[in-house]
């Protein structure tokens, strides 16, 4: 019989493979997994390599449940995760994919369009796992942060902790959500997410209740000014086809002479597009 020697090391620091971490939440299964990383070992056997995934697998669904509410993350004692591996794993777990997010924004943020991600997973190539947890992350943010008071991306990075960059994503999702803007529309089938982040970003500043030029004065960004709507609804009659041709001359008249023909020429290419709308 051949004496094995084992080397057994114990100790309390969960390692976190950064690279297996982005695997499983991108919904790879262990053996693909497996196989990806399988070029990181040297005269590894296969095998070896499955059980380690197996056992960061393991580790990142016990800790998913801190996750799901970052601010326990920090206090947890199950794990012992360096403050900057926590970081990590915050900002990689409310990463969202730009694509899933154009699909899902708009939507009310339901039971029942949680069962059609499938399409959506078809749609933009990422798998459904991943898509699952990036809705059930809009989900989940939307609801701890609706209906509170203050700016909604502060409330957002101090609840989950995210960056002001990710969190002005996750604040785009809850105000069109919340004010259910109908995104999906084929006319603007051409507007990426970010360009949605952007106008949700402007609207939250400037015309909301709890924007600065708000008469209302309250503390929340997620609904609009009443008064703002008020006046924004007697500009529809700028959208009349004769209305529209008085409003372009009165322009034209106004530029006339203060700029050149070319602008000129560009105003009147924007007018015939704002009539197509």
């Amino acid at each position: 019989m051949v004496d094995s020697e084992v080397l057994v090391f114990v100790g309390n620091m969960t390692l976190i493979d950064k690279d297996v971490f982005r695997l499983w939440l991108e919904g790879k299964a262990v053996t693909e997994a497996s196989r990806l990383t399988s070029g990181k070992f040297v005269n590894v056997k296969l095998q070896y390599i499955i059980s380690d995934i197996e056992d960061n697998y393991r580790n990142f669904m016990a800790i998913e449940k801190y996750l799901r509410n970052p601010l326990s993350l920090s206090h947890q004692v199950m794990f012992q995760i360096p403050h900057k591996t926590q970081e990590f794993l915050i900002q990689e777990y409310y990463s969202l994919n730009s694509s899933v997010a154009r699909e899902i924004l708009g939507k009310k943020l339901s039971s029942r369009h949680r069962k059609d991600l499938d399409e959506v997973s078809e749609k933009t190539d990422v798998t459904l796992k991943s898509c699952r947890r990036q809705y059930d992350n809009f989900k989940r943010v939307f609801k701890a942060v609706e209906d509170m008071q203050g700016s909604m991306v502060k409330n957002i990075t101090d609840n989950f902790l995210l960056s002001k960059e990710l969190a002005k994503k996750y604040a785009a999702i809850v105000f069109f959500a919340n004010n259910r803007f109908e995104t999906g529309k084929k006319r603007l089938a051409f507007v990426t997410f970010d360009d949605f982040v952007y106008c949700a970003d402007k609207m939250m500043n400037n015309w909301t209740v709890g924007s600065a030029s708000s008469l209302a004065k309250e503390d929340l960004d997620a609904d609009f000014d009443r008064n703002f709507l008020q006046d924004l609804r007697e500009l529809k009659i700028l959208g009349e086809k004769e209305c529209s041709e008085q409003h372009k001359g009165l322009v034209r008249e106004t530029l006339k002479g203060k700029v050149s023909d070319l602008v000129l020429s560009q105003v009147d290419a924007e007018f015939r597009v704002s009539n197509n709308w």
